[in-house]
């Protein structure tokens, strides 16, 4: 087939971006519900568009989306929800859910447990480098809290989200810190010791208002501890276990279903049949995520096909001086992250235009590639039809709305103050020549 060059970028390649979101949260809204209408169908109707609005032949339309439905990432992710599903599910049914929740109502003091979730899920997305892989591991044990506790499923998912984006954003094994180190030549230590003196403010803040928030939960809400059947939590430390280890995500979920099964088909839970049963039924709750990811993915291969990811470029980077060249920055990965939902997949996209931005106005390359990789996290961990998000959504069968869950997630809007804060003052040390004839004179002096 012969390749078409990409186009020029122009506004109206984004218009099926722009249906499909406006489609989806305006149902959203109006309807007070999210999943009122099956977001595939939102998707779709973007998709419908792009196909009559774009000029290309047929034929390369449909290859371009078919690429875009099959990118590497994408598939990655749909696996992903397949497997998670499937975990969640077995695991609820061995009762390796509620031992672990029992476990830590019995350790954790209830008014800390909005916060204890936060500083768990960051630790964990920090050691295994995924945000995705600690809210997997943990989202079933956040609505088994909800439940057996009476606290709020909203602030609980929240904490999981914040803490999740915290450690993912700053680990050294993430795909968004590789992405934006490797963009920009920087190193990952110098890119940490940014990203860090501004996450870190935003973390402690949201520790204490976790805190404040979980001083109202009463302990006599919780129901009388039961026993606890240790080796049923053995899934969940080999989930974390293997995470933290590093080892690739498909092989920790799938030992994990599999240490799960043998639980289940020890203790008489369930049979063979039973647990392939189990599994498939995990499978098809994910469904709806599986297929907007994949369609979403179509329809912004489309739209970077046709100019619209050039367009979001050129409007960002045109005019910046070096006063708005990391807001610049900022704003395009924003966007970007907007069309594609994948944070890491928009710094891929954008990592060579902040570059050469980065070059052009002489920024400092740690600097940028902090700003690249924070508002990335920020957007990724809003979007309504992001994997988190998504992901946390499902968890929760419709007992917590999408404002519910963003609006509690304190992090990720704190992160934001504080990365704008910074990057507006420039907190900088003084440069060495300033500082060499100080020290001259106070050694004359002494």
């Amino acid at each position: 087939m012969k390749t078409i060059a990409p186009q020029k970028g122009k506004i109206i390649a984004l218009l099926p971006l722009l249906l499909f979101v406006f489609t989806f949260l305006g149902a959203g809204i109006y309807l007070n519900d999210f999943y009122a209408l099956p977001s595939p169908i939102a998707v779709v109707m973007g998709i419908a568009l792009a196909f009559v609005l774009f000029r290309e032949s047929m034929d390369s339309k449909v290859s371009t989306f078919l690429r875009g439905c099959g990118d590497d990432k994408i598939m990655t992710m749909c696996v992903i929800y397949l497997l998670a599903g499937a975990f969640a599910v077995v695991t609820e049914a061995t009762g390796s859910v509620a031992a672990v929740v029992e476990l830590g109502m019995q350790v954790i003091s209830i008014e800390f447990l909005y916060a204890g979730i936060f500083i768990l899920a960051a630790f964990l997305s920090f050691s295994s480098g995924t945000s995705v892989g600690a809210i997997v591991a943990l989202a079933a044990i956040v609505v088994g809290f909800s439940e057996k506790t009476g606290a709020s499923l909203a602030i609980l998912s929240a904490s999981l989200l914040g803490g999740a984006m915290f450690g993912d954003n700053l680990s050294f094994i993430s795909d968004t810190t590789i992405a934006a180190t490797q963009s920009l030549e920087c190193e990952m230590k110098d890119k940490f010791r940014q990203n860090f003196r501004i996450a870190l403010p935003a973390a402690i803040l949201t520790i204490l208002i976790l805190i404040f928030q979980g001083s109202s939960l009463s302990q006599a809400a919780i129901l009388p501890a039961g026993e606890i059947d240790l080796i049923k939590i053995l899934p969940y430390l080999l989930v974390i276990s293997l995470a933290i280890a590093g080892i690739n995500v498909f092989v920790v979920l799938f030992t994990g279903i599999l240490a799960a099964g043998a639980l289940g088909l020890y203790f008489s839970d369930f049979g063979m049949l039973e647990f392939a049963k189990l599994s498939y039924e995990g499978f098809t709750g994910m469904t709806e995520i599986f297929l907007l990811s994949m369609l979403t993915g179509g329809l912004a291969a489309m739209v970077t096909r046709a100019g619209g990811l050039d367009y979001i470029s050129n409007l960002f980077t045109g005019k910046l001086t070096k006063k708005t060249g990391y807001f610049g920055i900022g704003g395009l990965v924003a966007l970007t992250n907007f069309a594609v939902a994948n944070n890491t997949v928009s710094i891929i996209v954008t990592g060579s235009i902040v570059k050469e931005v980065k070059d052009r106005l002489k920024l400092e390359k740690e600097k940028a590639a902090s700003v690249l990789d924070i508002f990335a996290c920020i957007i990724q961990g809003i979007l309504p039809y992001g994997a988190q998000v998504l992901l946390l959504l499902s968890y929760a069968e419709g007992r917590m709305g999408y404002f519910e869950l963003v609006l509690n997630a304190w992090y990720l809007w704190l992160l934001m103050g504080s990365t704008i804060i910074f990057f507006s003052f420039k907190m900088r040390p003084p440069k060495a020549g300033r500082i060499a004839p100080l020290l001259a004179e106070v050694k004359k002096a002494g």
